[in-house]
């Protein structure tokens, strides 16, 4: 009698762990759907997959993400509504397509030259308030931000040379939206805004003389110097973060662990990101030198010319209390470190 039942408790309590299990993990299960503007082939897209496989083994699974690459559900520029109206349940795209909603958004993502490296504009959303202030702009528009990754500094790509400002008069370049429209008109260029997957074919019919698209590497796995012969290095003009947001009843239907998870998950793409884009841009410039391309390094007073347009930009594009706040908080915290005067 007494095994009978020990083996009745025995079995009652197997099912019950193993019901238990079973409403853990349906209980547990977000499903997300993400969409980003690099294509798989680009070092930035490999690195998106490579966070996509982390998130899903940190949580044994209960994360899936079905991952939508090169903007094939929407445009780069409506991802972000995408993600808020629920055709998508995540943005990994830039701040930079959100400037017509409000010019704060410029602020959130990139300030055109402001910060020297990722590191220092990491620091700024780590340790400078910059996460807070970047969620509570996410969360006016029905979105909660996540992390940013930051692969340095950006080059151009140019069908001609591109040495100083002077090398700006007329030249047509595919520009993302928001104060590089400015900046860059403001220097004698004619900027030109399309999405990302248009700039290969914009190049090569000749629509465009260069674009501002993404660092030397990146730029490599897009094509761009199939065409473009020309182009900066290092880098100065823009560094901008590409962000991960979700959908705040997404966001916060998620169990905190899994909201960790991401978090977490996302600082250490940011810190991946940054480290190995720095060594494959420097072997990139090897071989780009080595393969005909030219590369030019501009020189203090060129750099000079630029960055004082870009400080009048900021000034100028700052035209709601929250980019005023945004851009000032900035200022404060590269001021402190000595990066600013």
């Amino acid at each position: 009698m007494r095994t009978t039942l020990k083996t009745l408790v025995t079995a009652t309590a197997v099912g019950l762990t193993a019901m238990a299990g079973a409403a853990f993990a349906e209980g547990h299960s977000t499903k997300l759907r993400i969409q980003t503007h690099f294509s798989p082939e680009t070092l930035s897209g490999k690195m998106a997959a490579e966070f996509i496989d982390n998130i899903q083994t940190m949580s044994n699974g209960e994360i899936e993400v079905e991952m939508f690459y090169s903007s094939t559900v929407v445009k780069s520029v409506e991802t972000f509504d995408a993600a808020a109206n629920g055709i998508l349940d995540c943005d990994m795209t830039g701040s930079g397509y959100q400037t017509g909603k409000n010019p704060a958004f410029q602020f959130a993502g990139d300030l055109l030259g402001g910060y020297l490296n990722p590191y220092q504009q990491m620091a700024w959303l780590l340790h400078g308030g910059g996460r807070d202030a970047v969620n509570d702009l996410h969360n006016q528009y029905g979105m909660s931000f996540v992390g940013w990754w930051i692969p340095g500094p950006e080059s151009l790509s140019s069908t001609a040379p591109i040495r100083n400002v002077a090398d700006f008069k007329d030249w047509k370049f595919r520009s993302p939206p928001g104060l590089a429209t400015k900046v860059f008109a403001a220097l004698g260029a004619s900027p030109i805004v399309m999405d990302f997957n248009e700039i290969f074919t914009a190049l090569e019919t000749g629509i465009i003389d260069g674009a501002d698209a993404a660092n030397l590497t990146n730029n490599v796995g897009l094509g761009l110097y199939d065409i473009a012969k020309h182009t900066n290095f290092p880098g100065f003009h823009s560094m901008p973060a590409d962000h991960l947001s979700c959908r705040t009843d997404v966001w916060e239907a998620m169990p905190e662990h899994h909201r960790a998870i991401m978090t977490v998950a996302m600082d250490s793409l940011a810190l991946h990101n940054a480290t190995i884009n720095e060594v494959q841009n420097a072997q990139t410039a090897k071989d780009l030198r080595a393969a005909g391309v030219n590369l030019y390094e501009w020189s203090p007073e060129e750099l000079a010319k630029y960055r004082e347009a870009v400080k009048i930009g900021w000034t100028e594009f700052a035209t709601t209390p929250e980019a005023k706040t945004m851009l000032d908080s900035h200022i404060s915290f590269l001021t402190d470190l000595g990066a600013m005067k």
